[in-house]
């Protein structure tokens, strides 16, 4: 995972220099790819109208974000609060990245004069790829953490997560509202947002923290050596089940 989260944030960073720079031979592959797929948008009306429907309310980044906070609660009422706080922070952490960004970039979208759909907001990243990442990345690793052993619909899952994340992509350059490299930029980001949060979960968990062992830790502080040290073996024995628990979960992450 840590791999993952290293190469997916190079690509994107070396993406954003060029996209930023406005990089002639990268410029002209979106517009070429753009250009034609618009094209048999306008001549295939109704095919057209399936990707808008697919695009604002299937994939939508609302219906995303609600599929998220289902989790949430859902994690939050099983007593699964350390794991529910962990989506929602970074649900609403790629949300501000992704808006902040591109105010920073500003690139414009493209422009037609008989366009099928219309978006606002500056285009790099998108943020329909963005946040389909993201949430589906989150709601595998959650399930693969938590019912991986229960659960044996792990393929029709992982189907449904990739047609929707590679879906979505398509659709916007389809309906005109997005550069190919705006999506390709919102999937890197979104997988490295992904990854490094999965990773920040383990450091945690390897350290005890937000569990009642780390409490009763830090808590036991101030009364003696030995209290301390029990204690201390206590937390680091609860950091190393949970930690194994966690290292099955993102190893069905990196397998998807």
């Amino acid at each position: 995972m840590r791999s993952s989260a290293l190469v997916s944030g190079v690509l994107f960073l070396l993406l954003l220099v060029l996209v930023a720079a406005g990089w002639t031979p990268l410029l002209s592959f979106d517009r070429s790819v753009a250009e034609a797929l618009h094209r048999d948008a306008v001549a295939d009306p109704g095919l057209t109208g399936l990707n808008r429907v697919l695009s604002d309310w299937v994939w939508d980044p609302w219906t995303m974000r609600a599929l998220a906070a289902a989790a949430v609660v859902l994690l939050w009422m099983g007593r699964e609060r350390r794991l529910a706080l962990w989506v929602a922070g970074t649900s609403l952490l790629a949300v501000g990245l992704q808006q902040g960004l591109k105010s920073l970039v500003g690139r414009e979208r493209p422009e037609w004069d008989d366009p099928v759909d219309s978006a606002r907001f500056a285009a790099f990243p998108s943020g329909h790829a963005m946040t389909a990442m993201v949430t589906c990345g989150l709601l595998l690793w959650v399930m693969a953490l938590r019912w991986r052993d229960e659960w044996r619909g792990w393929g029709a899952l992982t189907v449904a997560a990739v047609v929707s994340v590679l879906g979505v992509g398509w659709t916007r350059i389809y309906l005109g509202v997005h550069w190919p490299t705006d999506v390709l930029g919102g999937w890197l980001l979104g997988w490295c947002c992904v990854a490094v949060s999965v990773l920040t979960y383990r450091w945690s968990a390897r350290r005890g923290l937000w569990t009642g062992a780390g409490i009763a830790a830090a808590g036991a502080g101030g009364t003696g050596a030995s209290g301390r040290d029990g204690s201390g073996a206590g937390g680091a024995g609860a950091g190393d089940a949970q930690d194994g628990g966690i290292g099955g979960g993102s190893r069905m992450g990196e397998a998807r």
